[in-house]
């Protein structure tokens, strides 16, 4: 025993011992705080993921006291696992209005706000062999859909059959070859609608397009941000931006597994699940979404504004 604790009487041991112990606890601040939080659990698209366990999760925390928990996936796969009710959300966060229609239908909620939006771009590799045709392409000196048929050219694509991403991204191609009068451009560029060579199992795109991997893949505006990562913004009238696109182009459409899918605006909607374990939390999250605070924190990462998009309701 050293000649400080010799000195000390039982309580001061005491006292020490619970400072210490209590010095431990706060060494771990994150635990304490998301312990003393109220659960919200959000399903959603994957592409908000990054900002519902990051930036959206811390500023909850402070502001409405919530822990939020995230389930991401594609956005139909959600859709399917609420409505089957495999998983138990307070809030549902898909991206089109498709995934959240297929909820609504179901009973599983009655209104869906519109708040953000997004675009199809062309993420691609810096280690590329060719990221400086990309680069001539963004600055109008090279035509991009050309880059994507040259030999040897690694794409890759999530699956349309479950993912609005993947649909999209055909999309975007069929949109293009009526914009360039291309009839084979979708062929050429990705193949069949399930192409097992750009529909990657396994790992991540991401990764791939870090290492080298891959040479650029189909995404949303506001993914490359967190992966720093380079892109290809395209045209305003091919990426989906539009609110009125499927009424722009009514000829434009997929069919996958007997349904037939038509172009939809890439549009974030946020919805009270029925049944919500924690419905006040789950509403004033939703309210937070369409406040003045979460609108900046959105268009800080890229998510832009859902205005003139209207509430889905059943």
């Amino acid at each position: 025993m050293s000649d400080g604790m010799r000195g000390m009487t039982r309580r001061d041991f005491l006292w020490a011992s619970g400072m210490l112990f209590a010095g431990a606890v706060l060494s771990k601040p994150g635990e304490l705080m998301a312990a003393s939080l109220a659960a919200l659990d959000v399903a959603s698209a994957g592409a908000i993921a990054p900002m519902l366990r990051g930036p959206i999760k811390d500023a909850i925390a402070q502001k409405l006291q919530l822990d939020l928990r995230s389930h991401a996936q594609g956005a139909d796969a959600v859709a399917k696992a609420i409505v089957e009710e495999s998983l138990r959300a307070d809030v549902f966060i898909p991206i089109t209005p498709g995934p959240m229609l297929t909820v609504m239908h179901a009973g599983k909620t009655a209104m869906a706000r519109a708040f953000a939006r997004t675009e199809m771009v062309l993420v691609y590799s810096p280690k590329s062999r060719f990221a400086t045709r990309f680069e001539a392409a963004a600055q109008g000196k090279a035509n991009w859909w050309e880059i994507l048929q040259e030999p040897g050219f690694r794409f890759a694509r999530s699956n349309p059959a479950g993912d609005p991403g993947g649909r999209n991204i055909l999309f975007t191609m069929m949109l293009a070859a009526k914009k360039y009068n291309q009839a084979d451009l979708v062929q050429k560029t990705l193949g069949t609608v399930i192409n097992p060579a750009q529909i990657l199992q396994g790992g991540s795109n991401q990764e791939r397009l870090h290492s080298g991997e891959l040479d650029a893949v189909g995404s949303y505006k506001v993914g490359p941000g967190f992966e720093q990562l380079p892109y290809l913004a395209l045209p305003s009238d091919i990426n989906l931006s539009g609110q009125t696109v499927h009424e722009e182009h009514p000829d434009i459409s997929l069919n996958l597994d007997g349904k037939t899918f038509y172009p939809e605006p890439l549009v974030f909607y946020a919805a009270v699940l029925n049944g919500a374990a924690n419905a006040p939390g789950a509403a004033a999250f939703v309210d937070w979404l369409m406040g003045a605070e979460a609108q900046a924190l959105l268009r800080h990462y890229a998510f832009d504004p859902a205005a003139d998009a209207p509430t889905l309701r059943a």
